[in-house]
């Protein structure tokens, strides 16, 4: 991955485990607990694909398995976001744009869905049942939505910051005869018009206006 993803993904998913840690898991809910890893996971991987979606999953669960109080074998959680990470990558738009709210939040409740029941599958595989004395529908249930519910506070504003850090202006600058380019796109965003055609339009202007004087000449002439 490229610096600039690798720093604000590093960023971004420390503070999503702090505040996972000491605000979220002390909120004492009914049965999950919100998971800001995965919401955080989610928003990169829709903006930079699987590739980079799967590592970003895998290093957030394993800063969430090796983060205090753990009480599970550490990598289990980061099988479980490498996953969930490289399934909603498959999901990125071509454009990176994504124009309706629909498949976003639909992503959200069958990752929130799917992470539980990966979880509590690698756990019985390793003798966890933890997830039968708590009842895994129960978890399901409130899992889907308490991600839901807060999904639309944290996966834009990620996606946001992920496109930021992507569209680099030292990037644009360092590119030689797009420097040009770059600038025509600033004034057409701007004004709405092209240099170029700006250009083009006066030539063509002078040149009806020259071909309008010979015709008024030769009119004379014919005269």
């Amino acid at each position: 991955m490229r610096f600039n993803r690798m720093l604000l993904s590093t960023t971004l998913l420390i503070v999503a485990l702090v505040v996972q840690v000491t605000v979220l898991a002390r909120l004492q809910l009914p049965g999950a607990v919100p998971d800001l890893m995965l919401l955080t996971v989610l928003g990169l991987a829709f903006v930079y694909g699987n590739t980079s979606g799967a590592l970003i999953g895998f290093g957030a669960g394993l800063l969430a398995d090796l983060a205090p109080p753990a009480d599970h074998a550490a990598g289990r959680y980061a099988l479980v976001l490498c996953v969930i990470g490289y399934l909603a990558g498959l999901a990125k738009p071509e454009n990176g744009q994504i124009k309706s709210a629909t498949a976003p939040m639909v992503a959200v409740v069958a990752a929130a869905i799917g992470s539980t029941l990966l979880y509590a599958g690698v756990g019985a595989l390793v003798g966890d049942t933890a997830a039968r004395h708590v009842g895994i529908v129960n978890l399901l249930f409130t899992s889907a939505l308490y991600d839901l519910l807060l999904a639309p506070f944290v996966v834009p504003v990620i996606m946001w910051l992920a496109r930021r850090a992507e569209n680099d202006p030292l990037a644009d600058s360092q590119s030689g005869n797009n420097g040009a380019d770059v600038a025509s796109g600033w004034l057409a965003s701007g004004t709405g018009l092209r240099v170029g055609s700006q250009r083009g339009g006066l030539k063509v202007k002078a040149a009806r206006s020259r071909a309008a004087r010979a015709g008024r000449i030769k009119g004379v002439k014919r005269l």
